[in-house]
């Protein structure tokens, strides 16, 4: 028997062994997908009154931010509680590394605020999750190979800090009528260009919003977020900026369809991150999910 015949026939046999574990610890009650699912569920409170988005909510806010609320349809929407995402894409860790094709899906609340996300992805067959959870300030990012081994576990100051940045910039291009807030400080700089100060908890976080003659948002940038290394236990401080495009109409609202992320390293920028936005759902009910 040839060589790569027989490490062909016990990594298979490996594999149909392993298959029943990495599937329990893929759905089971510990698995991130579990995780999950229980922490939305805890977030998704008995649902207030519906209270409309109308234009004197949006006077105080600079010209460029009106517009861009005004062109989602947000006026005349109720207000937003949360949000609920779901999207695909590809994504890596370095501008020279591997690309990774992605699913994933989030939960966003916004009082208190809250982010939850769930992503699924491949590297030459072998299947990645990570679980991002954001909830009372403190912020965990955790990452599985095929399940079964942790190879990221991170937690700390820097990462409240930059999912805070995270929070703001999913509001700014999947939930334009949440801008309307009182967590937030406007700054006008010009017809197109608008500054804002985001407070959660401890932190305040600086952004840079930048619009077209549409009213559409083109770009967001923040110095007050940091890249991870790969096992996630050291954090780089470097701008970050989300350039979008091709909107669309899901449901009521008019969203950028397409995204990416950009770290603006010493070394030059480049995207880690692209995604197409599937579907948005507001004010999801617990029934629902």
């Amino acid at each position: 028997m040839s060589t790569p015949l027989l490490v062909f026939l016990v990594l298979a046999a490996i594999a149909v062994h392993l298959a029943p574990v990495m599937h329990w610890r893929g759905k089971g009650p510990n698995s991130y997908l579990a995780r999950y699912g229980a922490a939305v569920r805890a977030r998704l409170t008995t649902p207030h009154d519906v209270v409309l988005l109308t234009e004197t909510d949006l006077a105080p806010l600079p010209a460029p931010v009106q517009r861009y609320i005004r062109q989602s349809g947000a006026v005349g929407q109720p207000r937003i509680e949360n949000f609920r995402a779901r999207f695909h894409g590809r994504i890596r860790s370095g501008p020279t590394a591997r690309w990774m094709p992605f699913t994933g899906e989030q939960h966003n609340f916004f009082d208190p605020p809250a982010r939850l996300f769930l992503m699924d992805a491949t590297m030459f067959g072998v299947p990645f999750q990570a679980f991002h959870r954001f909830v009372d300030g403190a912020a965990t990012m955790q990452v599985r190979v095929a399940t079964l081994k942790t190879v990221v576990d991170a937690k700390g100051a820097v990462m409240d800090e930059s999912e805070t940045v995270t929070l703001f910039n999913d509001m700014a291009i999947m939930a334009p009528g949440a801008l309307v807030s009182k967590q937030i400080t406007w700054e006008a700089v010009d017809d197109t260009t608008a500054c804002a100060a985001f407070t959660n908890g401890a932190w305040t976080i600086h952004a840079t919003l930048t619009f077209n003659a549409a009213g559409e948002l083109v770009d967001f940038f923040s110095d007050d977020r940091a890249a991870s290394s790969a096992d996630g236990t050291t954090f780089t401080r470097m701008r970050w900026s989300t350039p979008v495009r091709n909107y669309g109409r899901y449901g009521a609202v008019r969203l950028a369809g397409y995204g990416e992320g950009h770290w603006h390293a010493s070394a030059g920028e480049f995207a880690y991150l692209e995604f197409e936005l599937d579907r948005v759902d507001y004010n999801v009910r617990r029934e629902t999910v």
